[in-house]
């Protein structure tokens, strides 16, 4: 695993070859890349669909990955029944080719063909908060897209700072992160912390930052999520007074019927200013839900979101009853 932390502050982590990449056990991972590459130049009317079909047959392939989004949305949409579950999860894995295509496109085929079929709703406030020359961090649930508006965003001059998790294999590691990095901005592992992020968005960048992922019981505030309670980590609230930044929640769409990406940017969550962190963690779940709710597909239901419970209640991906 390719665990290179931040080499400098003020660059953060810059993605590196290394001859290593190169031996045959990798091989399938670059073949795979060079697929997405060649797919970014077929037309998205052509793509789109043919990559829905192939998403769908690799989520039912996708044994493990499926049950955890099917668990999720169990204890999340409980009113739905079964069959509405199961079609759920077909369109989560439906969206997912498509959003990673279109990162590729991003990348091989530059940003502006992307740039004109992406509709940025309520772009106003983030034009203001440039105007302000407020300090800002982006609240991004973890959508299938979610890298998507940071890299355009860098690619129209924002100076964009993002912090990610290095994946296990290294190739892929790099190229995933080569991609983040090509419109520039900087890259913060969490492997080194949160102090060079927060430097980064103190010096006028603008950071990502993606509150979803469960961190355990120690530092996080158990409070509803949907229909069910999540351990939330009530970051922002300390990342707004430290950075002295706006936080703004933001959330992609990609919709394959039109083909369009749509940014949808929501006012600041001045409201947690100064409040405590049970409020905090419940406002950061709230936004979540009124970004995700009309759009579920397009959320990465695969994570282990719901992993910390409270006193002895079973981990739900434990529990031998579920989707066995």
């Amino acid at each position: 695993m390719n665990k290179d932390k931040d080499t400098d502050s003020k660059l953060g982590y810059v993605p590196t070859f290394h001859k290593s990449y190169l031996h045959p056990k990798y091989w399938g991972v670059w073949v795979g890349a060079g697929v997405f590459a060649a797919l970014a130049y077929v037309p998205v009317k052509v793509r789109d669909p043919l990559l829905a079909k192939v998403g769908k047959w690799v989520g039912r392939l996708a044994k493990s990955a499926r049950r955890r989004a099917k668990i999720n949305l169990l204890y999340c949409f409980p009113q739905l029944t079964e069959q509405e579950r199961e079609q759920l999860t077909d369109k989560m894995f439906e969206t997912a080719p498509q959003s990673f295509v279109m990162l590729a496109e991003l990348c091989v085929r530059g940003a502006n063909k992307t740039l004109a079929r992406t509709f940025w709703h309520n772009e106003e406030i983030i034009e203001s908060l440039k105007q302000q020359g407020s300090n800002v961090i982006f609240m991004v649930p973890h959508g299938w897209a979610v890298d998507a508006p940071a890299m355009l965003l860098a690619a129209k001059g924002y100076k964009m700072a993002a912090m990610f998790h290095h994946q296990k294999n290294p190739v892929a590691d790099y190229l995933w992160n080569k991609a983040r990095y090509h419109f520039g901005g900087r890259l913060h592992s969490r492997e080194a912390g949160i102090k060079p992020f927060i430097a980064s968005v103190r010096q006028g960048y603008w950071g990502f930052y993606l509150p979803d992922q469960d961190h355990g019981e120690e530092n996080s505030e158990f409070v509803d999520f949907f229909a069910t309670y999540k351990a939330t980590l009530p970051a922002v609230g300390r990342l707004m007074k430290v950075c002295k930044a706006k936080i703004v929640p933001l959330f992609p769409v990609y919709d394959h019927h039109t083909h369009q990406l749509h940014i949808y940017i929501r006012q600041p969550m001045d409201d947690i200013d100064g409040q405590d962190d049970a409020y905090i963690a419940r406002r950061m779940n709230e936004e979540l839900e009124y970004l995700v709710a009309p759009n579920p597909e397009q959320y990465t239901w695969i994570l282990k979101l719901l992993k910390t419970r409270k006193g002895d209640e079973i981990e739900p991906y434990q529990r031998d009853d579920l989707y066995r």
